[in-house]
């Protein structure tokens, strides 16, 4: 009797613990449409990091889609997938040419048609006050650069640890609803033509 308790017991504690073992650290680290968009980064991506630390951690090659850059700055896109997603990358020469093991992340963009959603659940298409509720007390409301003739606006949130102050996440809306967002370090999350 107690051979057979003591078998049972085995076969639990082993099938309980392959069930609570964790993911490969792979499985954990992809960008996907899964992956949450934080004030300092998406998913395995963090701002700061060069462009081959992004597409080490996240498991994905960054390319450019058209348009070359400016200012020493660009934007990359994940060459698979997730759609709608890019990622603004500063450079610190003057060539415009981008140099992976050097050029760092300074924001991630979320467009129009993309299911990526933030820490909090915020997305496309979500209202202006359903972005102030998830963010209580912490969102700043300006005008929007092109739109805020007709209502649109920036809903900026703005964070209480010291540790964020530099950075922002951003919430373009238009007809009260999110049509696109950001986030990242300061200047850069704020340029409102991109690279500008």
């Amino acid at each position: 009797m107690q051979q057979k308790i003591l078998f049972i017991t085995l076969m639990l504690a082993g099938t309980l613990s392959s069930s609570l073992m964790p993911l490969p650290l792979g499985a954990l680290s992809m960008l996907t449409e899964q992956s949450k968009l934080a004030i300092d980064g998406i998913g395995p991506i963090r701002v700061g990091m060069t462009v081959a630390e992004a597409e080490k951690s996240a498991q994905v090659q960054l390319i450019e889609k058209g348009g070359r850059a400016t200012n020493n700055c660009f934007h990359l896109w994940p060459k698979t997938g997730p759609q709608n997603l890019a990622f603004m990358v500063i450079s610190n020469r003057d060539d415009n040419r981008i140099v992976r093991s050097t050029d760092r992340i300074a924001r991630v963009d979320i467009f129009k048609g993309s299911r990526i959603s933030t820490l909090k659940g915020a997305k496309i298409g979500d209202t202006e006050a359903r972005i102030k509720a998830l963010y209580p007390a912490q969102i700043k409301v300006t005008p929007h650069h092109y739109t805020g003739y007709q209502g649109g606006h920036y809903l900026t949130f703005m964070p209480k640890d010291s540790a964020d102050k530099d950075f922002r996440l951003i919430f373009e809306t238009l007809n009260g609803r999110v049509t696109q967002f950001r986030a990242g370090k300061l200047p850069e999350v704020e340029f409102v033509e991109g690279c500008a």
